[in-house]
């Protein structure tokens, strides 16, 4: 009895309590410090505990197949849960979403005024996150609920324009590095009539093309900035860029903080042959000229989970090869590229898919892209 009331006790701990809801340890404001206790090397819990997450880029990623969500920061797991997805008849849309507004105490204006606590939505036609009954399985109209527990500490964690994605089974971002990606350089006004190239517009417009379009950036890395202000304007831009690239209409597009900048047409290499959606994020900056680190989420169109089999989480990433060979097929122009570099912050994401722009993208939403 005695052994049997002391295991009762250790079970209950407040440490072992939220890991038996939280496998990761949630790093943020909020609920960083709180609850701290101090283990021996011999402790077990403390071992099966993964290395504090640096703190940067959140994203969240659904799992249709695993009825799973997990949180993300910095490229880092910190967090996963359980969820319970739309219906057959009313499925949750597969694609790439961002948190478009938040309210605590919300009602469906769709249901008879379902109770929706800790909303976040995703679409204006009525797809959200929040906290629900989760039965164990598919249970509702398309929306995603989540525990309440879950749904109140990644309400208090997220903010507008968080970027969500959805897709059949559980992938992950990848770290990936390539030339084409683009690089932070300072907020300069090109010109250059041998080039062809032509200043941008204070208006974040572009105006004039190169004769020969580049690829994505300049392999050579960001500029120098010319003065030291430059440092203390880039800590300025808090904002970061969505940058869409269509296959199907062979254009490029930019917003920011749901706000559209410019489009302009743009160069695929072997147009007919499909791409995919990829989803590249820029990470933390380390410090000022420092080399940017991408990770990438490339969602799968078909399953590759066996049938009759239970979904489970791959033990290890792809290597991002068809990331890298889509990133070659893209060739954007100059002008438009230097603008982009400028612009870019941690957060920042570059997507690249065979769709166009969903009709669900509109003037308050990031780009939202469905991929079925």
């Amino acid at each position: 009895m005695a052994t049997l009331a002391i295991c009762m006790l250790s079970a209950w701990t407040p440490s072992h309590a939220r890991s038996f809801f939280w496998p990761f340890r949630w790093d943020d404001h909020q609920f960083r410090h709180k609850h701290q206790h101090k283990h021996t090397k011999s402790d077990p819990a403390k071992e099966s505990q993964p290395k504090d997450a640096p703190r940067g880029p959140l994203q969240i990623i659904i799992s249709i197949a695993d009825q799973r969500i997990s949180l993300y920061e910095n490229g880092v797991l910190i967090a996963r849960s359980s969820v319970s997805t739309g219906v057959e008849g009313h499925p949750t849309p597969l694609g790439v979403f961002s948190v478009l507004s938040k309210q605590k105490w919300h009602r469906s204006n769709i249901y008879s005024a379902a109770p929706m606590p800790y909303m976040q939505r995703l679409t204006w036609s009525g797809i959200a996150l929040h906290a629900g009954h989760l039965p164990g399985y598919p249970a509702s109209h398309g929306c995603i609920r989540v525990t309440n527990d879950f749904a109140t500490r990644l309400w208090h964690l997220t903010k507008r324009g968080t970027r969500v994605i959805i897709a059949r089974e559980d992938i992950r971002p990848v770290d990936i590095t390539d030339p084409q990606l683009f690089v932070p350089k300072p907020k300069i006004v090109r010109a250059s009539s041998e080039s062809g190239s032509a200043a941008l517009a204070s208006d974040g417009s572009v105006t004039g093309t190169t004769a020969d379009a580049p690829p994505m950036s300049n392999s050579q890395g960001a500029d120098k900035p010319a003065n030291p202000a430059f440092s203390r304007d880039r800590a300025q831009k808090v904002t970061p860029i969505s940058v869409f690239v269509s296959r199907q209409l062979s254009k490029l597009f930019v917003r920011k903080g749901f706000t559209p900048l410019f489009d302009v047409p743009i160069k695929i290499r072997d147009p007919e042959q499909p791409m995919g959606t990829h989803v590249f994020t820029a990470m933390k900056f380390e410090n000022e000229g420092a080399p940017v680190r991408w990770t990438v989420v490339s969602i799968p169109e078909k399953s590759s989970l066996n049938q009759g089999n239970p979904p489970r989480l791959r033990k290890e990433p792809a290597i991002p090869n068809k990331a890298n060979a889509v990133l070659e097929r893209v060739e954007i122009p100059q002008d438009a590229a230097d603008r982009i570099s400028e612009l870019l912050t941690p957060g920042s994401s570059l997507i690249i898919s065979d769709y166009g722009i969903s009709n669900e993208t509109g003037n308050d939403t990031d780009f939202i892209v469905l991929t079925h």
